[in-house]
């Protein structure tokens, strides 16, 4: 049957049969068996990494993963392992994604590489000033994250649906199975949800979330506990039956908009009519060259001895896959090339140069980077920020040898149509990885969040009766909350009716440039730290010649044109004291990324997952 939209998704006779023979696994493979939950600290214990021979799937929780790989030991496709691990971790990791949130989504079928843009949008009558208080001032974060002002339309399902159709294989309403099976039957509370759950404060005023996630007492549930969730589950055979209009029309439409403007104390905008209107986005991937030594070698990345990757990640709204070209580039004009690793961590030299090409990456990013249908690309083109020449200029502000510059400025890759403000440093939060490789040849990178952790604190419950339901994403905080710089200029990235707002996140497809072979999926959640953990693995594999597991478990560092950041007790004092003699303005804090990756191997794939969270990498 073709994959048309209307096939897919229509609730007439084809849609309804389709969904009955999903769910019952008939002519798909596809018949669903829940795993042995996970146990114990698995957000702290050091792993391995996992080869497999023809497939394999990368992902934050154990369960997710796992339907995944069921989906693709059933003949399914790596975007079909993606929605079935999606809608898992809508479960059981619902305080980092989620059908209430939005994703990027990169692609590979073997011959092209695609930009899947599922990011949330703002709402038609959103303003500049959304986000300041009764005083013309920015508000407190937390002040705008709690309540309804700072949903955006969710995004993640409609984007799912438009990457399904192209790519697809088994049929979508079979894909939720696993998802619809666990939350019938329940699921272990993990440690980690457990964990944040203990920590969060604002997440028992709404009354939906309280019933569900705490005890009569008001108090968390523990690790271990069996937690199920029939509403979500009614939920998701509803977008298994009819597809994404059952997120965005209808009676669940009704229940997002009644959650969000009937807010108590901070309602939102967002409108029936917003999430009818909103359609994902096919963008052309931002890609770039960058080489690196051959594996034993100290030479610069231009000799002969190196080998020439293709990078792809998603171009703007996402400032990751530029963020990360810019600091692989400018270290490209530095000598950064020549430092090892010492003791299996990097050396004060080397991140010197890092955190200061870091710096300048950053202040480009506040400069310029925003939605593209509202802001001119520097030049008229995202890769003016990374042309060599450019970069090269740009890396004459990093002293070498000497002190770090602390702030940088903005550059000028390109001439300006409109002058913008640089925008504040604002904080980012949230988010999983998914990484999936098929026996088809297909690979993908996915980075999927709600934002904050928890979203909104606000938890969608149709009113049937049924316990549970779903979190929406606060992800209108990603936008500058000051709409002009101090000169009056505006920021590029301030709220305007129907934006999508600035993102870090940065999945990421290496290939090999001489032969076009994949060669790595990539990403990781950490708000806008996620540069930084996704080019520190980038480069521990393609520089240092680690595989992914080892790259994933470096410890992580970085710099948002700030402070030069280092995860706590991860690095010895000499370190330390030699970038602070540097100048640097050290801040030691917990830094924990949530990495995902799978290699090419020549047997087949490896994959890694952090081990700092949860994730595991499962596969044939």
């Amino acid at each position: 049957m073709p994959k048309t939209r209307n096939s897919l998704f229509s609730a007439g006779t084809v849609a309804a049969a389709l969904f009955a023979c999903g769910l019952a696994g008939c002519a798909t493979g596809l018949k669903y068996e829940i795993p042995t939950q996970p146990e114990g600290e698995s957000a702290s214990i050091s792993k391995p990494g996992w080869a497999t021979h023809t497939s394999a799937v990368a992902a934050a929780n154990p369960l997710a993963a796992d339907a995944g790989r069921q989906v693709l030991r059933a003949g399914g496709s790596a975007i079909d392992a993606a929605i079935a691990v999606q809608m898992v971790l809508t479960l059981v990791e619902p305080q980092s994604s989620g059908i209430g949130g939005g994703a990027f989504l990169m692609h590979f079928d073997g011959k092209t590489t695609q930009a899947f843009d599922g990011r949330e949008v703002a709402p038609a009558k959103a303003t500049p000033s959304l986000f300041l208080n009764a005083e013309g001032k920015p508000m407190a974060f937390i002040d705008a994250v709690v309540g309804g002002r700072s949903v955006g339309v969710p995004g993640a399902v409609a984007m799912l649906a438009l990457a399904h159709q192209q790519h697809g294989k088994l049929p979508w309403s079979a894909l939720f199975l696993p998802a619809i099976t666990l939350a019938e039957q329940g699921f272990a509370v993990s440690p980690r949800m457990a964990g944040l759950l203990a920590n969060e404060a604002n997440l028992k005023n709404d009354p939906v979330a309280a019933n569900y996630f705490y005890d009569q007492q008001g108090k968390p549930w523990p690790v271990g506990h069996h937690l199920r969730n029939p509403e979500l589950a009614e939920v998701l055979r509803d977008i298994a039956k009819l597809g994404p209009d059952a997120l965005h029309k209808g009676e669940l439409a009704k229940a997002i908009v009644q959650k969000v403007q009937k807010h108590p104390s901070n309602p939102g905008s967002l409108s029936e009519s917003d999430l009818a209107a909103y359609r994902p986005l096919i963008r052309e991937p931002l890609c770039f060259d960058y080489a690196a030594p051959v594996s034993g070698t100290a030479t610069a990345a231009t000799s002969a001895s190196s080998r020439v990757y293709r990078l792809c990640g998603m171009p703007p709204p996402s400032s990751g896959a530029l963020a990360i070209g810019q600091i692989l580039g400018l270290l490209q004009h530095t000598p950064a090339a020549s430092q090892k690793l010492v003791s299996g961590q990097p050396n004060a030299d080397w991140l010197h140069l890092y955190t200061e090409a870091a710096r300048l990456a950053f202040a480009d990013r506040a400069q310029f980077v925003a939605d593209p249908q509202f802001v001119a690309a520097p030049g008229g083109n995202w890769h003016s920020m990374l042309r060599s020449g450019y970069l090269a200029e740009r890396a004459k502000a990093i002293d070498i040898a000497g002190k770090s510059m602390n702030s940088a400025k903005p550059g000028n890759p390109g001439a300006q149509s409109l002058s913008y403000a640089p925008m504040p440093d604002q904080m980012e939060y949230g988010t999983s990885h998914i990484s999936v490789v098929d026996a088809y040849g297909n690979a993908l990178a996915m980075t999927t969040t709600i934002e904050d952790g928890w979203g909104a604190r606000m938890m969608v419950n149709r009113g049937a009766g049924l316990a549970g339901g779903f979190l929406l994403n606060n992800q209108l905080t990603d936008f500058s909350f000051a709409p002009t710089g101090s000169d009056g200029q505006p920021i590029a990235n301030r709220v305007e009716p129907g934006k999508r707002p600035r993102s870090s996140m940065s999945p990421t497809l290496v290939f090999d440039k001489a032969t076009q072979q994949f060669v790595l999926s990539a990403g990781s959640p950490g708000g806008a730290l996620i540069i930084h953990y996704t080019a520190k693995t980038l480069y521990g594999i393609l520089n240092w010649g680690l595989n992914s597991q080892d790259a994933i478990n470096l410890p992580n560092f970085g710099s948002n044109n700030g402070p030069t950041l280092l995860e706590a007790k991860r690095f010895d004092a000499a370190t330390v004291t030699s970038l602070t003699d540097r100048g640097h303005k050290i801040t030691e804090m917990p830094m924990p990324s949530g990495l995902q990756a799978i290699e090419r191997t020549s047997t087949g794939f490896f994959g890694g997952a952090d081990p700092r969270r949860e994730g595991v990498v499962l596969g044939d």
